[in-house]
């Protein structure tokens, strides 16, 4: 990537300075395009690869929706939850098995696909395979690892999805921004999921939206890992507020949604209680994208 080009964040930016300071971008992943004005990008799938079966499933189903009805589809889910509250919770396939089952998924559906890493030497190989490579909330500020996926993705054409950590502000992304640009890629999407209030509960504050898309970025909404209830032995959550919460993001002006899937969430072997059964995805993804029809005719 052409360093020279990408945006100049030098010295020292105030709060106000940093709302509406720079330029929207459009960020291409294949042939979808994110950021102001374009049609919303779900990024959609399990949370963790349970079995090779249950994630082919899930693929085709969102595979056949997004071909059905024109929507701009990245597949997701995790090789390993290296995250999970447990030591004895589920995590998944491991690197090389879950990168094998996801460049499978890339074949058979056509689909991009993305992963999150937690290691910098996970970069490369994950991006050999994945259009996005998503860095995880809790690791948002470890240098070494948005280095590490800048420097990767940049050498494979790939885009870096950075979760904002739930203990930052969303101004304060930037400082995430500026350290994968000056590895090496501009190409960024940033993605709120809630900001940490008290013990056991995240809340979300609609402006953060708009914050972190004056950073130039287009900001991509958690749907359900914003309904998560932190605290106890494993993760819980609230699916029914999802769909409340996801409209209430696009009618804010975000530029895609994040959502995890499941067919039976309350069998799943990880953060089940928030993600939304495969059989309503349709219905929801529908919704949201009228009512981005609605917000782009108003603007």
């Amino acid at each position: 990537m052409d360093t020279a080009r990408l945006p100049n964040r030098s010295g020292d930016l105030t709060p106000e300075r940093r709302i509406d300071d720079l330029p929207a971008r459009v960020v291409e992943i294949g042939s979808h395009r994110c950021g102001p004005n374009e049609d919303l990008l779900f990024i959609a799938g399990p949370c963790v690869i349970e079995s090779a079966d249950l994630v082919f499933r899930v693929a085709d189903e969102l595979a056949e929706l997004a071909s059905s009805e024109g929507l701009q589809l990245v597949f997701k889910a995790s090789f390993d939850k290296a995250n999970r509250t447990s030591i004895d919770s589920f995590r998944g396939p491991g690197l090389e098995k879950g990168l094998e089952i996801l460049a499978q998924v890339r074949e058979r559906t056509g689909l991009p696909v993305t992963t999150d890493i937690h290691l910098p030497e996970q970069a490369e190989p994950a991006a050999a395979v994945c259009s996005i490579l998503q860095i995880p909330a809790f690791l948002a500020r470890q240098t070494d690892l948005l280095v590490a996926v800048a420097e990767a993705t940049a050498r494979h054409g790939g885009v870096i999805n950075v979760k904002k950590p739930q203990f930052v502000a969303p101004e304060d992304v930037v400082h995430a921004v500026r350290k994968c640009e000056q590895a090496g890629n501009g190409q960024i999407l940033l993605t709120e999921r809630g900001t940490t209030f008290g013990y056991g509960r995240l809340v979300n504050d609609m402006q953060a939206i708009p914050v972190m898309q004056g950073l130039g970025c287009p900001v991509i909404f958690d749907a359900t890992h914003s309904v998560q209830r932190p605290g106890g032995s494993t993760t819980g959550g609230a699916r029914q507020m999802v769909a409340p919460l996801a409209r209430a993001a696009v009618a804010c002006g975000c530029d895609g949604l994040f959502l995890e899937t499941h067919p039976a969430p309350d069998d799943a072997l990880s953060d089940g209680p928030n993600m939304v059964p495969l059989a309503d995805v349709p219905r929801l993804l529908s919704d949201l994208t009228r009512l981005r029809q609605l917000v782009r005719e108003m603007l």
